[in-house]
C-alpha cells in the first residue's frame, strides 16, 4: 500500500498523522508511515496501528483542489466512526505528483484532528 500510494520508494514524503505528537510526530520514513498504519515497530511505541482500528464508516467532504503542474494539492474533513459509535473528524491536506514512472503518488500527507 506505502509503495503504491506514497513516493517512499523514490523521492520524499512529507507525513504527518493524525494521532501523533513529540520526537515522532512526522514520519519521513517508509518504516514510521508502516508503524503509523499497523503498528507493531518497537521504535515506534505509540502507534496502534490506525488502519487496524474497527472503522465502520468513513466520509469525506469539504474537498477543494488545486492543480499545478506534475501536483495535485488537495484538502477535505474525514469522518471516521469506531465500532463502538466513536467520531473522529480530521482534517487533510495532500499534494499528489505525477511520479517518473506515471504513477500519481502522495509526496505531502498532513492530518490533524478536529
Amino acid at each position: 500500500m506505502l509503495s503504491d500510494n506514497y513516493d517512499y520508494d523514490e523521492g520524499k514524503v512529507l507525513f504527518k498523522p493524525t494521532l501523533t505528537f513529540g520526537s515522532q510526530t512526522f514520519r519521513p520514513s517508509k518504516e514510521g508511515a508502516l508503524s503509523y498504519f499497523v503498528g507493531g515497530n518497537p521504535d515506534f511505541p505509540n502507534d496502534q496501528g490506525f488502519k487496524l482500528k474497527p472503522w465502520t464508516k468513513v466520509w469525506f467532504n469539504q474537498l477543494d483542489y488545486i492543480l499545478h503542474g506534475d501536483l495535485a494539492i488537495a484538502q477535505c474533513n474525514v469522518h471516521l466512526i469506531g465500532e463502538d459509535d466513536s467520531h473522529i473528524f480530521v482534517n487533510k491536506s495532500f499534494v499528489f505528483k505525477i511520479c517518473d514512472d506515471g504513477k500519481v503518488r502522495i509526496v505531502l500527507h498532513q492530518s490533524s484532528a478536529s
